[in-house]
């Protein structure tokens, strides 16, 4: 597994523990009725759909600022690079063919969208503070995702785990293969700062040093 660790990062346990319900025996017309009923508001509750099994998760105040925090320090490095980027947020992913549906909490297109007619998400974000609920990696795998990222906490550090998907299961990998030239290392030092505004100008400052010293 490849794992990104910064020793100094820690997360207060009293706010970081989210709320999950797995139920049994949903069908797949219950589940896209549920989805119908809820609207695209989405007041913070994310469905995960399983074959038959349907999860609702409402995310901690910690997971949201880890997850928003992450997108924003990734969104910055394709402007700062150059790459192509298209940010699609908590869009519901579903295939009823393969009865799987997921809401990631970030997910992109990586290169152009021309010649796409109806892009699939090439990256999903998962941030994973809680144990249980459905088996992540079975649904996107059934999605198509080309590459997960599911940061987790790791005995107070928080890890960074990049899974690519080869044929139909998704294994570890030390660097992601749809962004290859970005540094994770790099990146996940700056995930645990109190500003994410001041976290992203640093990276950005970092970025534009490393590429200083290259050229």
């Amino acid at each position: 597994m490849a794992h990104l660790q910064f020793a100094d990062a820690e997360v207060d346990a009293r706010d970081a523990v989210d709320q999950r319900v797995v139920l049994r025996g949903v069908r797949w017309a219950d589940y896209e009725a549920l989805l119908a009923i809820r609207g695209d508001e989405r007041p913070g509750v994310r469905l995960y759909y399983l074959e038959g099994d349907l999860e609702l998760m409402s995310p901690s105040r910690s997971h949201e600022w880890i997850k928003k925090t992450l997108a924003r320090l990734i969104e910055a490095y394709a402007d700062e690079t150059g790459v192509e980027l298209n940010g699609y947020g908590q869009l519901t992913m579903k295939r009823s063919r393969k009865e799987r549906g997921a809401e990631p909490d970030e997910c992109y297109v990586v290169g152009p969208l021309r010649g796409r007619k109806t892009p699939r998400p090439d990256l999903a974000i998962e941030v994973i503070w809680t144990s249980g609920g459905l088996d992540k990696l079975e649904i996107y795998a059934g999605l198509g995702v080309r590459e997960l990222w599911i940061c987790r906490s790791h005995k107070r550090q928080l890890v960074l785990e990049v899974l690519a998907l080869r044929g139909a299961r998704y294994v570890s990998a030390a660097r992601s293969r749809l962004l290859p030239h970005l540094d994770l290392e790099l990146l996940m030092r700056f995930l645990d700062a109190d500003s994410q505004s001041q976290a992203v100008r640093a990276y950005r400052a970092a970025l534009r040093r490393r590429s200083a010293s290259v050229h």
